[in-house]
């Protein structure tokens, strides 16, 4: 599981320098069952600290009403894009911050300030998700308004920010028409953990092989609730669906904070 595996051995030498062993198994003994022990025991460890570091972060969302919401998807699928148009069409009407991942730079970081919305870039180097921790120290330099939204931008993969929680009310799987129809199937964890999955980039449909129907019952295959919009955050189409949806989770996280 990413850094978390174990799996290749670092060693460091008296000057300092530091380089990684990959783990062979065909040393003429055999340790594979303690090493698959071992390494399942890490990552339950790994889950479990998570796990406590998000119910805080959910904690600390509901108390101030804030609707939080991890956007997921593999790189390039429009993410920060459906983000920019967001921020600009809904300027006035919701506070929104960005808790923005990446491994480098602050590119799309950015892009969001430029758009018009506070945002704290969380740079996460070898790593390819963001983490309940990381997401809490983000917060406290973001320090969001009570009842505004707070959007996580996870960085692009489809398998490992889907077993990170992160406190957000809801995880978002956004899917582009240019990634083929086989994804849900592909990645079932990544569908199945999301609450919506997003189909973007509509309006390269007509030059592109896909088969919206069929990803939509490819997706339902594995979640069968999982609720469905499809969009264009380049000529809007199907924004305003978008923005009814975010509306209806941000007063429902209000809601959920007296209940």
């Amino acid at each position: 599981m990413c850094g978390h595996c174990g799996c290749g051995e670092t060693h460091e030498h008296a000057d300092g320098t530091r380089h990684s062993h990959p783990h062979h198994h065909d040393h003429g003994h055999h340790h594979g069952h303690d090493h698959a022990t071992t390494l399942v025991e890490l990552q339950t460890r790994v889950l479990a600290k998570n796990d406590a570091l998000a119910a805080r972060n959910r904690a600390w969302f509901a108390g101030r009403e804030i609707l939080a919401l991890n956007l997921m998807s593999s790189p390039g699928a429009g993410k920060t894009t459906l983000l920019e148009r967001t921020i600009r069409d809904l300027r006035g009407a919701r506070d929104i911050g960005v808790l923005e991942g990446d491994q480098a730079t602050s590119l799309d970081g950015d892009r969001i300030r430029a758009a018009g919305a506070p945002v704290v870039q969380v740079n996460t180097g070898t790593g390819c998700h963001l983490e309940a921790d990381m997401v809490m120290r983000g917060l406290s330099e973001l320090r969001p308004p009570a009842r505004s939204v707070v959007m996580i931008e996870n960085v692009g993969n489809l398998v490992c920010p889907a077993m990170f929680d992160l406190g957000e009310r809801a995880k978002v799987v956004i899917l582009s028409v240019t990634e083929g129809e086989d994804k849900p199937r592909k990645y079932p964890h990544m569908f199945r953990a999301a609450s919506l999955m997003l189909i973007s980039k509509l309006d390269l449909l007509p030059h592109v092989e896909f088969d919206v129907a069929r990803v939509i019952a490819a997706a339902r295959e594995v979640n069968p609730a999982i609720a469905v919009l499809c969009l264009s955050a380049r000529t809007g189409e199907g924004m305003d669906q978008w923005y009814d949806w975010l509306r209806r989770e941000w007063t429902a996280a209000g809601e959920a904070a007296f209940a």
